[in-house]
Parts: C-alpha cells; structure tokens; sequence
C-alpha cells in the first residue's frame, strides 16, 4: 500500500471517527425512527470485470472517494431543499453477480461525506470477473433502489465501465424497464479499451429526463469524470425536487 493511501485512510479515519455509527447506520424500525428524507436516492454501480485489473480497480475506488471529498460535491447536496442525499454502493459483473459493497448512507455534511469515502476507500473487491453484464448491473441497481431507507427524491443509478454488455439480456431492454419505474440511469464509461463505448451508453444503458453520459477517456480520467458526474446529477435532483 503506497504512502498516500495510507495518509489518506487516516486522515479519513481521524474525520469520521464517531460518525459511521449515528450518520450513516441504517435506520430502525418505523416506529422508532422516521423516514429521512433526501433530495435524491443514488445506486453507484462499479465494474468488477475481468477486464478491470487490479490497479484499474484502484482507480476507481479511488476516483469515488476523490469525488466525493471534493466540496463542489457537498455544495451541490447543500443546494436542494432538504440538503441531502441517500447512497449505496455495488459491484457488478455478470448477469447474476453482484455484490452490495457499502450501505445506504445519509450524507448531509462534512463529516458524513467524509465517512462515506472513508468506506468506499475500506470496501474490498468482491467479485473478480465473469462478463460484463450492463443488464445485470441496471436490473440489481433497480433492487438497491428498492430497498433505499430515505424517502422523496430523485431515483438514480449509475453504472460506471470499461466494456460493452456482452452477457444477459439486451442492456437497453433492463433500461427501459428501469425507467418505467421512474428510475434515471446515467453513465462513466471509461474509453481506454473501448473508445466507442459512449456511443453504446448512450443508445443502450443510460434514459429517464435529463439522463447523461460523462465518459473517462482513461482510469487515470475517472476521478474528474465521477466529480462531473456528480456535481452534474444532484444539481439535477435538487433543481427537480424544488419543482415539485
């Protein structure tokens, strides 16, 4: 593990300390604790194909903690009506691999932000290969969506990757049906294997109002691709949820 990782992790660990358990634990019964409320409900599905090598996983990851540690990203969570967000984290492979990596989180503030990179940066890998299922990842997004504790808010999911769908069902088949739900899905496809690739985004994975495409030429590219992305996405939420 180099230097910087390790500065990072516990600097993260310093920030977050006492703030895992009560921010981001998921709520109790009904009874016992009310539904928050958030301005949107965020799926973030990473790939884990055998194409994404080790040090490619690396930078993803930590592309998703630079993301979301940059304050760009929590003035645009501060910007909508209830200054909030609901998001979880899962790994995708195959048809039927997948794999939640970090729970839904309430992130609010500094320090729940902070917390929730700090488990991005802890989650391990879980599944190592066996195709590249864009159906697969939009279909499981749909169940984590599901299952969100938060209530209000826009339903999103993200599907970030380096190839094609190439197994299970046509990709654009699980879109349209997520979107029937009233569910957005956006995109990071990552071009370094693949430079066509947000072409096939666009026309098979990403639908609902305002969906968008924010592609990382490389895996070096992808930190600035999901800070876009997410500046870009919860903007939209908010400037929605104010609409309504």
């Amino acid at each position: 593990m180099d230097a910087s990782r390790t500065t990072r992790r516990g600097a993260l660990r310093l920030i977050a300390a006492g703030t895992i358990a009560g921010s981001l634990s998921s709520p109790g019964p009904a009874h016992a604790q009310p539904r928050r409320e958030v301005d949107l409900n965020l799926a973030l599905g990473v790939d884990a194909s055998g194409s994404v090598n080790r040090a490619r996983f690396e930078l993803q990851k930590r592309g998703y903690v630079e993301a979301f540690l940059n304050p760009r990203v929590l003035a645009a969570i501060r910007s909508g009506p209830h200054a909030a967000i609901g998001v979880a984290m899962y790994q995708w492979t195959g048809p039927h691999l997948q794999m939640p990596v970090v729970p839904w989180s309430f992130i609010d503030d500094r320090a729940s932000v902070r917390a929730f990179a700090l488990r991005i940066d802890e989650a391990p890998r879980q599944l190592f290969g066996g195709g590249t299922s864009l159906s697969g990842a939009i279909d499981y997004g749909v169940r984590v969506l599901a299952e969100s504790p938060f209530s209000g808010g826009r339903m999103v999911i993200d599907i970030s990757g380096d190839g094609p769908n190439n197994r299970g069902r046509p990709a654009q088949v699980a879109r349209d049906e997520a979107v029937a739900k009233g569910i957005n899905i956006n995109g990071v496809p990552i071009l370094e294997l693949e430079t066509y690739l947000a072409e096939h985004y666009r026309d098979n994975v990403i639908g609902g109002p305002g969906a968008f495409v924010v592609p990382a030429d490389t895996f070096e590219d992808f930190s600035t691709a999901i800070q876009r992305k997410l500046i870009q996405e919860i903007s939209q939420a908010a400037n929605a949820a104010r609409e309504v």
